[in-house]
């Protein structure tokens, strides 16, 4: 990754928009990163796997649709055996 100032962005952009064709660029104000100019490329990637990440949740917080599913759940019939090792 390559750190530039945002005024030094602004100025140069084109050369900026090549670049990220290779590597995501910081962009910082007043010394604090304030953002990233990253590739359609790498921001699709971010995007599914942001889609695709897992969610925990405090119980009380389920949605009612995952509590639904919970209820009509059932386990893999081939999974039978382990039944026998809770008695």
């Amino acid at each position: 990754m390559v750190e530039v100032s945002a005024t030094e962005f602004v100025k140069n952009f084109g050369q900026y928009k090549e670049r990220v064709q290779r590597e995501i660029i910081v962009i910082t104000s007043h010394g604090r990163t304030s953002g990233y100019f990253l590739s359609e490329h790498e921001y699709r990637e971010y995007m599914f796997l942001k889609a695709h990440t897992r969610h925990a949740y405090h119980i009380s917080d389920l949605p009612e649709e995952t509590i639904a599913a919970i209820a009509k759940a059932e386990m893999n019939p081939s999974h039978n055996s382990l039944n026998a090792l809770m008695d």
